[in-house]
This record gives structure tokens, C-alpha cells and sequence, in this order.
């Protein structure tokens, strides 16, 4: 396989794995601030703030927070396409969906206000659910791809 084709293929996996982790990772904290009556929109708002420090108004921001998650989510699934082995989904994902919400949200989101308020434990499940989806994801393609 040429170098080309391989950085082509880490894309592609990378691209198909990516779309259910970013859209599936939000559900533990969405299900979560609805259980206590709380904004299910708070990380997504706070997300924004990423783009957008000094922003308050709050349709700014829910529309910032899709730029920052998208490139979030893909940079992350493309670091696990490369670092990941794929031979068990859920112990691997859950490293990465822990390292990922260390950087996410301790070390990056640490500096944004927003992302401090937010309740770690939600955020730090839907990181796991993020990893293990991308994972999975990454695995399944695999297989596919081996005729497996």
C-alpha cells in the first residue's frame, strides 16, 4: 500500500468513524441536564466560548459550537485512528474517551470559564462514549474493509 493511499484510508476512517462519536458523544450529559432540569445546551454553549471568549449571547455561541466541536471531534478520531490497535472497543475507546476529556476538558478547557462551570462527571462520560463510538467505528470499518 502506498504512503498516499494509506494517509488516504486514515482519512476516510477516520471521517466515517468520526460522524457517530461526534454526534452520539453529547447524549450522556444531554439525558443527564434533562434529568435534573437543567439547560441541555450548557456544554454546547460553552463549546462556543472556545471560539468566542467574549461572546454572551447565546445563539452566537450555539452556532460557534459547531465549527469547534466538528474540528474537535476530528482531530481527536483522526489521533485514535493512528494510535489506536482496534481489537477491543471498549477498553480501548474508554482510554481514549479519558485521555481526550483529561485534555478537553482539564488542560484546554480549563483556560474557558464556561467549560470550568460545566459539571465534569457528564462531560467526562460523554468523552468516554466518544472514544468507544470511534473505536468501535474504526473497528467495524476494518473489518469490513479485511471482508471480516
Amino acid at each position: 500500500m502506498s504512503p498516499v493511499r494509506s494517509r488516504h484510508a486514515l482519512f476516510s476512517d477516520a471521517l466515517r468513524a468520526g460522524i457517530p462519536a461526534a454526534l452520539l458523544s453529547g447524549l450522556p450529559s444531554t439525558i443527564h441536564a434533562l434529568s435534573i432540569k437543567r439547560d441541555p445546551l450548557e456544554p454546547t454553549v460553552a463549546a462556543g466560548s472556545i471560539l468566542l471568549p467574549r461572546e454572551q449571547r447565546r445563539e452566537r455561541l450555539l452556532l460557534a459550537a459547531i465549527p469547534v466541536h466538528l474540528t474537535l471531534s476530528a482531530a481527536w478520531v483522526l489521533a485514535i485512528a493512528v494510535m489506536a490497535p482496534r481489537r477491543n472497543a471498549l477498553v480501548e475507546g474508554s482510554i481514549a474517551g479519558l485521555a481526550i476529556a483529561a485534555l478537553d476538558l482539564g488542560v484546554i478547557g480549563n483556560r474557558f470559564p464556561r467549560i470550568r462551570a460545566l459539571q465534569p462527571l457528564p462531560q467526562i462520560v460523554d468523552h468516554l462514549v466518544f472514544g468507544i463510538v470511534a473505536v468501535a467505528a474504526l473497528q467495524t470499518g476494518l473489518e469490513l474493509e479485511e471482508g471480516g
